[in-house]
């Protein structure tokens, strides 16, 4: 394996994902595009693609981007739905940056005449706690 391959490979989101302080007292908005998500379909093994939109107005701490990308690119060897794609990467930033507000959006690319968007937003979500 080259190394991207096995920093993929062995890339764990718990202990990987880096975070940085976030240095600025001011609301300001991050918006991050991936355009080259890639997963499997968790029913046929095909690849799925799409681009991964990630907007959010930090609080405490900010993503490192380089770990962002791994993380993403972590997916590419995964069997996972367009839903718990959307969910999982919802859950995990909510859970690590615990941002004032955030949005992602996964905008599959067609497949068998089916176009899947995804969207999970902060703002329009009821808070359960």
């Amino acid at each position: 394996m080259k190394y991207g391959e096995k920093e993929i490979r062995a890339f764990d989101v718990e202990k990987d994902l880096e975070i940085w302080p976030n240095e600025h007292k001011r609301d300001y908005l991050i918006k991050i595009t991936l355009p080259e998500f890639m997963s499997l379909c968790p029913r046929s093994g095909y690849p799925d693609f799409a681009t991964i939109y990630l907007e959010y107005i930090p609080n405490e701490y900010v993503v490192e981007l380089k770990a962002i990308k791994l993380y993403i690119n972590s997916f590419m060897f995964r069997g996972i739905s367009h839903e718990s794609v959307a969910n999982e990467i919802y859950e995990v930033l909510d859970r690590k940056l615990s941002p004032k507000q955030m949005k992602i959006v996964a905008d599959f690319n067609p497949r068998g005449n089916v176009h899947t968007v995804i969207e999970i937003d902060s703002e329009k979500m009821e808070k359960t706690f």
